[in-house]
């Protein structure tokens, strides 16, 4: 995999620690023992998919960049830090596609202060 790390902070009220991961070539030649597919495309994986971890909570997924930030943590529904939401939100608006480009440090003003991280429940409401 190729990766790379942003911290994010609001105004040094939060403070996130991201990895941005890449499949390489030799992951995506990788077969499955089972059905013989390959592994990543023979799951639906693209070239453009990014796996997200916040390596706060060691949780993460992967995620198509440009969607919604809010969709996309509504459907996967890991435990984030209080960063996470408005750090995707600024990544999908970036231009993902060389990981090295981006900065190692983002800012997010706006981002509220959360005193805690959160995993989202059930049906669409925040725990």
């Amino acid at each position: 995999m190729n990766t790379h790390f942003i911290e994010a902070s609001n105004n040094k009220q939060n403070w996130g620690k991201f990895m941005l991961a890449r499949f390489e070539q030799h992951e995506w030649n990788r077969r499955s023992e089972v059905d013989q597919r390959f592994m990543l495309d023979g799951r639906g994986w693209t070239h453009q998919h990014l796996l997200v971890l916040d390596l706060q909570t060691g949780e993460g997924a992967i995620f198509l960049p440009g969607g919604s930030a809010h969709h996309d943590l509504e459907k996967h529904k890991v435990w984030v830090c209080p960063l996470f939401e408005p750090f995707l939100h600024w990544l999908w608006a970036q231009d993902t596609s060389d990981l090295s480009k981006l900065p190692n440090y983002v800012d997010l003003p706006d981002a509220p202060f959360l005193m805690a991280g959160h995993r989202r429940s059930g049906k669409g409401g925040e725990s």
